[in-house]
């Protein structure tokens, strides 16, 4: 892993939809590898404000309390996805936009964050390493409140292609035994819509089943910071807290899944027990 080398300052957010269209025509060019070249900047957005308006549709959709005075935990990770986009879509990162799956997240909050406050968000590529399936990148997203971090997270990103180099990770443990069943929820075909609104991510997979299915899905897809979003909206978050969450498989909405939980540990699953997304958080 590298420390990136140069420091780029924005003026204002990058917008989604022209980095989506960006990252789909430059995909045909890219050699995705654990050992190609990625960008070494740090892109920096100061000053950042809180929509109030799109903050409350955030929560109405993932169901987190409406109006509270602190933002819910997932948030950060919102207000920091374009700048990961524009990172993600350009022609120095080697990683094709389209297929990219995210994987996994870790987040890590060190105080409350009111939505009146003013904050720092900085993006970075961490590095690639190499996967059975193809090659994952690592990307960390931090907030700060006069100069100091206040919640960070990394994401990991697969990008699927053939490779005769074996991955030096370990393979994925045996699933654990399933955790007790808290409630079932039915999903309504237009939550990928929803969220996209109030999230700003409108990749077409998330939308309507015809776009999906251009990606080989037979319906839309939730997206799946919602599904985490919305475990944690159930199970409750510490004030102070780090969490990790595993994408497992696709939620294809319309749909009905089961959201289980005990202690620290939650999880999603889907019909036949099909685990969708696991998780835990704990106090820090």
């Amino acid at each position: 892993m590298t420390d990136p080398t140069a420091v780029l300052t924005l003026t204002r957010p990058p917008s989604l939809a022209p980095l989506l269209a960006r990252g789909a025509l430059l995909s045909p060019f890219k050699r995705p590898g654990p050992d190609a070249a990625f960008p070494r900047t740090r892109l920096v957005l100061p000053g950042v404000r809180v929509d109030l308006a799109r903050l409350a549709a955030y929560e109405r959709i993932c169901g987190f309390p409406v109006g509270e005075d602190a933002l819910p935990v997932t948030y950060p990770h919102v207000l920091g996805f374009p700048l990961a986009m524009r990172l993600m879509s350009g022609r120095d990162f080697p990683l094709p936009l389209p297929g990219l799956v995210h994987t996994s997240i870790t987040v890590t909050r060190h105080e409350r964050l009111s939505p009146g406050g003013r904050y720092e968000l900085s993006v970075h590529v961490e590095g690639l390493v190499p996967h059975r399936r193809g090659t994952q990148a690592t990307v960390v997203t931090e907030m700060r409140r006069g100069g100091a971090v206040v919640w960070e997270s990394t994401s990991t990103y697969l990008a699927r292609h053939r490779t005769d180099r074996p991955a030096t990770g370990p393979r994925e443990p045996e699933p654990p035994k399933p955790l007790p069943p808290v409630d079932e929820w039915r999903l309504a075909g237009d939550v990928g819509r929803r969220y996209g609104a109030a999230s700003g991510d409108r990749n077409p997979i998330h939308l309507h089943p015809l776009t999906a299915r251009l990606f080989g899905f037979p319906r839309a897809v939730a997206h799946g910071m919602w599904t985490v979003a919305r475990c944690l909206a159930a199970h409750g978050v510490p004030q102070n807290c780090r969490l990790r969450a595993e994408f497992r498989a696709p939620v294809l909405l319309p749909g009905t899944v089961t959201y289980a939980a005990r202690e620290g540990r939650f999880e999603l699953r889907g019909p036949r027990d099909r685990i969708h997304v696991t998780g835990d958080v704990y106090p820090t």
